[in-house]
C-alpha cells in the first residue's frame, strides 16, 4: 500500500475592508467549487453578504453606485444566483444562502482539504 503525504500550505493575506474580504472568500468558493463566477456576479454575493439582502431599492442603487452598474444588470445575476441556490428568496427579501455567509467584520480562516479520489 503506497503512503500518501500530505502538503500543508498555509497563507496569508491582509484586506483593507469587509468588502474586499468577502470577494476574495467568494472568488475561492467560486473556484474551489467550479461555480463559474464572473467578477461582478462575486461583487454582488460580496456585496449582498455584507448588506444582509439585495432586495431593497437603497441597497441596490448603493450596489450600483459603488461599482457602476444598473439595476436590470442586478436583476439578471441575482436570477442566475438563485438558480445556483447562493442567492435564495423568503417572501420579497433576497439573500445569502446562510451555508456560505460568513461575518467578514472578522478575520476569516479557510482551511480547504484536497485529496485524491479513491481508485
Amino acid at each position: 500500500m503506497e503512503t500518501k503525504i500530505v502538503i500543508k500550505q498555509s497563507l496569508l493575506k491582509r484586506v483593507s475592508s469587509e468588502r474586499e474580504m468577502a470577494e476574495k472568500y467568494y472568488s475561492v468558493l467560486s473556484a474551489i467549487n467550479n461555480l463559474g463566477l464572473t467578477k461582478s456576479e462575486i461583487q454582488l454575493v460580496a456585496f449582498t453578504a455584507i448588506k444582509g439582502n439585495i432586495t431593497y431599492a437603497n441597497v441596490r442603487k448603493e450596489f450600483c453606485d459603488v461599482y457602476n452598474t444598473t439595476s436590470p444588470t442586478i436583476n439578471n445575476i441575482v436570477s442566475k444566483l438563485k438558480k445556483q441556490k447562493i442567492f435564495l428568496k423568503k417572501g420579497k427579501i433576497i439573500y445569502i444562502n446562510p451555508m456560505i455567509a460568513l461575518d467578514f467584520k472578522k478575520d476569516v480562516t479557510l482551511e480547504i482539504n484536497l485529496q485524491h479520489e479513491a481508485s
